[in-house]
């Protein structure tokens, strides 16, 4: 259901390429996320919430650079400055999450949009906006999970598994937002050029 080691390599590696050719700051720094993989947004996205001190859900320049740094993305001086200032469309000197996650992510036409709606609303079934492990249950089957075969893990274990393939690698706190879930998805649509394919792969995943 999330997505597959071999459509993450295949990601990672397109997303390499296009990083080295494109010449549009927000391009080159979406694609030196989605390098990191379907979640490689998600992830920047929650290192800047953790910067976010003051709880004002937005970022000045130095807290920007800060967060681009602190993911581990390597870019000057210069390229960071232009990216504020082309992400800063009010020229207020700060920028808003929402705003910014919204223009990091990879376009999706709506179709694909509707579909990745569809999903998190089946999964998050207390309509409270957050999939918890106590949402999955009778949503997600771990019978045929192995480490569930095999008696190591406990049907919970295994569900937690399950939602820590949709956070990134270094910050997994057992939760998923809407906005997340759209943004690893996001990341997975970029690699399916093919919008039947990625019907067919969202109804069959998800049952929808």
């Amino acid at each position: 259901m999330a997505c597959t080691n071999r459509g993450n390599r295949e990601l990672k590696e397109k997303a390499k390429k296009m990083m080295n050719t494109a010449t549009d700051p927000v391009e080159k720094l979406r694609y030196a996320c989605l390098a990191r993989g379907a979640s490689g947004i998600k992830g920047l996205g929650r290192t800047f919430r953790i910067m976010d001190d003051n709880a004002d859900l937005s970022l000045n320049f130095q807290e920007f650079k800060k967060g681009i740094h602190d993911y581990g993305l390597v870019m000057d001086k210069d390229t960071i400055q232009s990216l504020f200032d082309k992400l800063d469309k009010d020229h207020s000197g700060s920028l808003s999450f929402d705003e910014f996650l919204e223009a990091l992510r990879p376009p999706m036409n709506n179709s694909r949009k509707e579909l990745v709606r569809r999903a998190f609303q089946k999964l998050d079934k207390t309509g409270d906006g957050v999939v918890t492990v106590q949402d999955l249950h009778g949503v997600y089957n771990v019978k045929k999970h192995p480490k569930y075969i095999s008696g190591e893990w406990t049907e919970d274990q295994c569900l937690k598994q399950f939602l820590d393939s949709f956070d990134s690698p270094d910050d997994k706190d057992g939760t998923v937002t809407e906005e997340e879930f759209i943004n690893y998805y996001s990341g997975v649509s970029a690699s399916v050029d093919n919008d039947a394919y990625f019907h067919l792969m969202m109804v069959n995943a998800w049952k929808l």
